[in-house]
């Protein structure tokens, strides 16, 4: 009788792990890397301020920047998330910008341009987008434009200096430019000159949804209505409502602003806070 032969079990060899080429590792480190931070909003553009100046801590000096610019941005379609009022302070500014300029889409700061000692933004935002700061050949030919020949200074020279491939940002008030160096817009603190140059860098901005905001007034104390008013926010989680109280005439009052990028979803909010104030014994007014 034949002997039967032993049944072979085949065994597969395990399928090696490829390592993918250096170059796909790159581009996934890269897409990582240019990736929108998780907590932005959708169709959202954001912005932040940097107030550079001791003479504003010091409360010699208050800003009148920060509204105008908010108002000019949202009109834009941006929103400006943050506002920091910092010291003339070169680590302080490189830190404070390297933050807000890796989180939002644009950054301005305002202050510190000037031809002093303790102007020292220019140079702080070069180490900060790690630039050479150097002398921009065509500032310096608005300035010596500007200047008369004998009131030339290396003081007022200096206004020139800026990081390298910066790209101008016009001063049609008194000649001495801004820059702009990748997502970040240097102005200066004097609020004419900037806010006349922030009309002209308008046109480089590239905003978002815009955002609609309404505002109802009552003559009602806020803790009365922060438990329904909290009610409203969860019913219209697409929007903001904010709370603000006020003493007016001798009396009391709020008003509440409800703000967000769908423009029916903030005016069914409004009609909303309008039922709590009637709700309790309140006449709601347009703020």
């Amino acid at each position: 009788m034949p002997r039967k032969r032993p049944i072979k079990k085949s065994r597969k060899k395990p399928t090696p792990t490829r390592t993918p080429p250096k170059s796909k590792v790159a581009a996934r480190h890269r897409r990582h890397k240019n990736r929108r931070p998780k907590n932005r909003r959708k169709g959202v553009v954001t912005a932040a301020l940097v107030i550079i100046g001791n003479e504003v801590l010091s409360g010699r000096t208050q800003d009148a920047n920060l509204k105008f610019l908010a108002e000019g941005l949202n009109g834009l379609g941006i929103r400006l998330r943050e506002a920091r009022v910092i010291a003339d302070d070169e680590p302080t500014i490189v830190a404070t910008v390297n933050e807000l300029r890796r989180r939002d889409d644009y950054v301005f700061t305002t202050g510190g341009i000037g031809p002093t000692h303790d102007d020292i933004t220019a140079a702080a935002i070069a180490k900060a987008v790690k630039r050479r700061l150097e002398r921009n050949v065509e500032a310096e030919a608005r300035l010596r434009r500007h200047y008369r020949p004998e009131d030339i200074t290396e003081a007022r020279m200096s206004m020139a200096d800026m990081p390298e491939g910066a790209t101008l940002i016009d001063n049609p008030v008194s000649r001495a430019p801004g820059f702009q160096i990748e997502n970040v817009f240097v102005l200066p603190g004097v609020p004419r000159i900037m806010q006349a140059m922030f009309d002209g860098l308008k046109a480089r901005l590239k905003g978002g949804k815009p955002v609609f905001s309404k505002a109802v007034i009552a003559y009602i104390p806020e803790g009365v209505m922060a438990a329904p008013l909290e009610d409203v926010q969860k019913a219209y989680p697409e929007t903001e409502i904010g709370s603000y109280p006020f003493f007016r005439l001798g009396k009391v009052g709020t008003s509440l602003v409800v703000r967000g990028v769908d423009h029916e979803k903030v005016n069914a909010a409004a009609e909303a806070i309008r039922g709590i104030i009637r709700g309790l014994g309140g006449r709601p007014e347009e703020g």
